[in-house]
């Protein structure tokens, strides 16, 4: 199985006390903060959103990161976001970090905890690799 894959969401359901509750594909539920939402939520195309009737629309991508928080997984939303604010694949962020692909998928999905010495490499290679700014 693609360690990379896009999870979706199986169910989403507005709870008192303003919590948006979340069930994913992979098992993984949360509640998440959303003091702000407003009646009822609707699952978007695919499971690759939530939508509600004034229009707001939230993705899969933005939710699993506060998922991520919400479930005491700081570190792999911290490695993730780093990931993805770079572009790296999981072969190319194996490849800069000195790790193997699986490993990389790991800390990605929070399947595993990733440790503190690679969040640091992370920032160093952030420090390193200045990014563009464009024309």
């Amino acid at each position: 199985m693609n360690a990379d894959w896009m999870r979706t969401i199986e169910r989403a359901e507005l709870r008192e006390g303003g919590k948006l509750f979340l069930l994913w594909s992979d098992g993984t539920a949360a509640e998440l903060e959303a003091p702000s939402a407003k009646g009822p939520v609707t699952l978007g195309e695919w499971g690759h959103s939530l939508e509600w009737a004034d229009g707001t629309e939230l993705g899969a991508d933005s939710l699993w990161l506060e998922t991520l928080t919400a479930i005491g997984r700081d570190d792999a939303r911290q490695f993730l976001q780093w990931r993805l604010a770079n572009g790296l694949s999981l072969a190319r962020a194996a490849d800069e970090l000195g790790l193997s692909r699986r490993t990389v998928a790991y800390y990605s999905n929070g399947t595993r905890p990733v440790p503190k010495a690679i969040l640091l490499a992370c920032k160093g290679w952030d420090a390193s690799h200045p990014k563009r700014k464009a024309a």
